[in-house]
């Protein structure tokens, strides 16, 4: 048996998109770093990026440049990227593998990779100066299914709690195991709300992307979050296609050898917040970070996962499925940007959702419960 129920979302007759300022006001924009991503989990990325003891790369998160590394003692950690001494912007390359210490390149301060403080040159002169008193600023870090999540809370709610509703129910993907087989970055320029908005229901789908409602009905399926900040569901992959894939060709072996013989005819799409996009598919998983810019910019990463074996068997199909997304993607990035250019016309009005829209329409009301408008 799956891991998941089926269920129908709800529809709540009259519900109606967001007021325009909320994807065009920069003071909106302040107020969700603050209430949303500084309070949230945000994905950072796969844990198995950080590899050997020294490892590390950078993160932005709702204006903090965060240092998220692997101590020498194999330990995962998250630090804000500050120096404790005049504040300094610690490291300053996006990634890469630190010696046994971290050292500021103002003055010197020299840490440990556990975030001590074990050089100050100059401040033994220093009135009731202790080094002890003047570790990193470290950030939660929290690990799951083989990604990294951190908050930038001083009392951030657990991770356990937080993400209750996700614990155990994609293990039968084997997430963890699964290698990068490609990455890509895109630059939209349209608010983060709308990328999330528009992942989150498909009666666009045969307008917008003729290839996948070929592959993936819009009308097939259904959800099992449909309430709160974990939403999503799944989609049925149309005979004989074996996935969502340009040639419908699978792109190499099943991700796990747990999963159900239903889900290797299924697509699961999950919206999860604040930052995260999930798809997963029988023979490969993709998945996105959002980080927003501006109100109508938003830099979204993503990498495509696949068994070892596919990725090492010179004769894999990985580009079928590369390129079936990249091609979804780049329409769905063009599709909401004319949304942006549309929403901060000044006749813009909130209109309704369809009941096909009852995702959205949920995602609607957890943000605005997020930002204390309901």
């Amino acid at each position: 048996m799956t891991t998941y129920q089926r269920t129908t979302t709800s529809y709540q007759p009259g519900a109606r998109t967001l007021p325009g300022e909320l994807y065009t006001s920069p003071e909106v924009l302040a107020e969700e770093e603050e209430t949303i991503f500084a309070r949230g989990w945000n994905c950072v990325g796969r844990a198995a990026r950080l590899a050997a003891p020294g490892d590390y790369f950078v993160r932005e998160i709702a204006g903090e440049s965060i240092l998220v590394l692997l101590d020498r003692e194999g330990k995962r950690r998250a630090f804000f990227n500050i120096c404790r001494h005049r504040g300094t912007r610690l490291c300053r390359e996006e990634s890469g593998r630190l010696g046994a210490t971290i050292q500021c390149s103002y003055h010197a301060w020299t840490y440990s990779t556990d975030g001590r403080l074990v050089g100050a040159p100059h401040m033994q002169d220093a009135a009731d100066f202790d080094k002890s008193d003047y570790p990193l600023h470290a950030a939660a870090l929290a690990e799951w299914e083989g990604f990294l999540f951190v908050n930038l809370s001083e009392r951030p709610v657990a991770f356990e709690t937080a993400w209750a509703p996700m614990k155990g129910r994609f293990a039968r993907y084997g997430l963890p195991g699964l290698t990068v087989g490609h990455r890509a970055t895109y630059d939209v320029r349209a608010n983060w709300k709308l990328v999330f908005q528009n992942y989150s229901e498909c009666l666009h789908c045969p307008t917008i992307h003729p290839k996948l409602a070929t592959v993936l009905p819009y009308q097939s399926g259904a959800n099992d979050l449909t309430e709160g900040p974990f939403l999503g569901g799944y989609m049925e992959i149309k005979a004989p296609n074996e996935s969502a894939t340009m040639s419908g060709r699978a792109c190499g072996r099943v991700v796990s050898g747990d999963l159900p013989e239903e889900d290797k005819k299924r697509g699961f799409y999950y919206s999860l917040m604040p930052n995260m996009l999930l798809s997963l598919h029988p023979d490969y998983v993709n998945y996105y970070i959002l980080r927003p810019v501006d109100v109508n910019r938003t830099v979204v990463e993503s990498e495509w996962l696949f068994h070892p074996d596919t990725v090492t068997d010179p004769g894999n199909n990985i580009r079928d499925g590369i390129e079936f997304w990249d091609l979804t993607n780049r329409q769905d990035w063009d599709i909401v940007e004319q949304s942006q250019l549309g929403i901060a016309s000044r006749r813009y009005r909130p209109g309704p959702y369809s009941p096909r829209e009852s995702v959205p329409a949920a995602w609607d009301r957890e943000y605005l419960k997020l930002m204390g408008r309901v």
